[in-house]
C-alpha cells in the first residue's frame, strides 16, 4: 500500500523527509557498468555497439544497419494510422509555437562611457537526442527533443533510439520525419550515449546530448559531461497532485496512475485537506488498476513509492511541494493561481481541475522533458536555450578605453597581474 501521512500527526516531518530522500531505481553498480560500456565503445566503436545491441536488445545488427535508412523512415510513416499522424502533427505544431516564443533576442548597445556591449545567441553545431524505447515507445519524446533544437537552428540533429528485438514503433520514426530529422540510429542505453559523445566509424560525435532515459543512460550522460554538453539528469518520473474534495476521485486516481504506469520506480503523491476524499481516491486507484493494461507496473509504483498526505489546509501543501521539488505538480483546486504563485520549485505546474499532467506530455506545448529527483530546485525543463550559446560582445574605441581603462589598470595591479595592466596602459599611452 502507498504511504499514508497526516501532516497534523507527530513525526510527520521526519516521515515526509524519508519520502523526499527516498532513492528510486538506481543501483550502486550502475555508474560502474556505464563507465565500462563507455570505455568499450570508445575502444571498439561499431563492434561494441553491435555486441551491446545483441546483448541488451536481443537482435543482431550489422554496422551498415546501425543507421535507419531514409526509405525505412518513409515506409514507417506510410504504415501509420492517419489518425495517429494527424495527432502527431497537431502536437508538433503546438510544441513549435510555444518554443518559438522562447527564442532569445540579441543585444547590442553603447553605454554612457562610449563602450559597445552586447551578446549574441548561436545554436550548437550538433545535437544528439536520446529517445527511450524500452518499456514503451515515445514518439512524443521525439517531438519534445527535436523541435526546440530545430527552432534554435541546430544544423545537425541525430537521434538514438533502442529497438528491443529489432522492433521500432513506426510512430517514433514518423515523428522524426514530421520534424525533419533523418539521422536516426537503432541503439540505446549507455552505449548510445558513448557513441554520440565520442563517435564511432558510423556515428559522428555531437556537441550536446539531451533526452531522458533509464538509470544507465543518466549515468552515462553524467560521465561524458566533460566531453559534451548534456541536459539535466533524468530520474524516475514523478507527480504531486494537490486536490480538494470537489474533484471526481476517479479523475485524480487516473492522474496518479498516469505517472505510475511509466515505471515501477515512478512516484505519485496526493496531497489533500480531506481524509474522506483521500479514501475515495485510494479506492478509485484500486478500481482503475483492475482494467489498466500496464497495471503490474503501475501497481508496483503506487504501492512502493506512492503516498497520500492529508494536510490541515490546502495552503500547507506549498511547503511540501517546495520540499519535494517535483517534476510535475497538479493543482486541482478552485483557485490554483493563488497556490501556484507561492510555489518556487517544480518542473511544471498544471492549473485547475481540467489540466491533467497527461495534457502536458503531448499537446499543451511546453516541453515534457523536465527536471526530476529534486533538481527542479536549480534547473528547468528542456527548451530552445538548451541548444544555444550566448557570446558576449565588447568594443572600445580610444575614447571609451580612456573612460574605463584606468580602473582596469588599477584592479590588475591590485591583483598583481602586471601584464594585464600593461596591455591596457600601453593603449592609454602610459606604457
Amino acid at each position: 500500500m502507498p504511504a499514508r501521512l497526516d501532516a497534523r500527526a507527530p513525526g510527520f516531518a521526519a516521515a515526509f523527509d524519508r519520502l523526499v530522500e527516498e532513492r528510486r531505481g538506481t543501483a550502486p553498480s550502475v555508474t560502474k557498468d556505464a563507465q565500462e560500456i563507455i570505455d568499450t565503445v570508445r575502444q571498439d566503436g561499431d563492434a561494441a555497439l553491435i555486441n551491446y545491441t545483441d546483448h541488451y536488445d536481443k537482435f543482431r545488427v550489422t554496422a551498415d544497419k546501425l543507421r535507419i535508412s531514409v526509405d525505412e523512415i518513409a515506409a514507417a510513416h506510410a504504415s501509420c494510422d492517419a489518425r495517429d499522424l494527424e495527432a502527431l502533427s497537431f502536437a508538433a505544431a503546438r510544441i513549435e509555437a510555444y518554443h518559438r516564443r522562447q527564442v532569445p533576442q540579441d543585444l547590442d548597445y553603447v553605454d554612457e562611457a562610449g563602450v559597445r556591449l552586447g551578446h549574441r545567441f548561436t545554436p550548437v553545431a550538433s545535437a544528439g537526442l536520446y529517445v527511450p524505447g524500452g518499456r514503451a515507445a515515445y514518439p512524443s519524446s521525439v517531438l519534445m527533443n527535436a523541435i526546440p533544437a530545430r527552432v534554435a537552428g541546430v544544423p545537425r540533429i541525430a537521434i538514438a533510439v533502442p529497438a528491443p528485438q529489432g522492433h521500432l514503433n513506426p510512430l517514433v520514426l514518423a515523428a522524426a520525419e514530421i520534424v525533419g530529422v533523418t539521422e536516426i540510429y537503432r541503439i540505446g542505453g549507455a552505449q548510445a550515449i558513448a557513441a554520440l559523445a565520442y563517435g564511432t566509424e558510423t556515428i559522428e560525435p555531437v556537441v550536446k546530448i539531451v533526452g531522458p532515459g533509464n538509470a544507465y543512460v543518466t549515468a552515462a550522460k553524467r560521465i561524458v559531461r566533460n566531453v559534451v554538453g548534456t541536459d539535466a539528469d533524468s530520474g524516475p518520473t514523478e507527480v504531486l497532485v494537490v486536490a480538494d474534495a470537489a474533484n471526481d476521485p476517479a479523475w485524480i486516481a487516473a492522474d496518479l496512475l498516469s505517472q505510475a504506469e511509466h515505471d515501477e520506480a515512478a512516484q505519485s503523491i496526493l496531497v489533500t485537506d480531506d481524509a474522506g476524499f483521500a479514501d475515495r481516491v485510494a479506492a478509485a486507484v484500486d478500481a482503475a488498476l483492475l482494467r489498466l493494461p500496464r497495471a503490474a507496473i503501475a501497481r508496483a509504483s503506487w504501492e512502493r513509492h506512492g503516498a497520500i498526505v492529508v494536510v490541515a489546509a490546502l495552503g500547507d501543501a506549498v511547503a511540501l511541494v517546495d520540499r519535494l521539488a517535483p517534476e510535475h505538480v497538479e493543482l486541482a483546486v478552485a483557485e490554483p493561481e493563488a497556490l501556484a504563485k507561492r510555489i518556487r520549485h517544480a518542473g511544471a505546474i498544471f492549473l485547475g481541475r481540467h489540466a491533467p499532467e497527461a495534457i502536458g506530455d503531448y499537446v499543451a506545448g511546453p516541453n515534457h522533458v523536465l527536471p526530476t529527483s529534486q533538481s527542479a530546485r536549480f534547473s528547468s525543463g528542456l527548451g530552445v536555450l538548451d541548444f544555444m550559446k550566448r557570446t558576449s560582445l565588447i568594443g572600445c574605441d580610444a575614447k571609451g578605453l580612456a573612460a574605463i581603462g584606468p580602473t582596469a589598470v588599477a584592479l590588475a595591479e591590485a591583483e598583481g597581474l602586471d601584464a594585464h595592466a600593461l596591455s591596457v596602459s600601453l593603449r592609454l599611452g602610459r606604457g
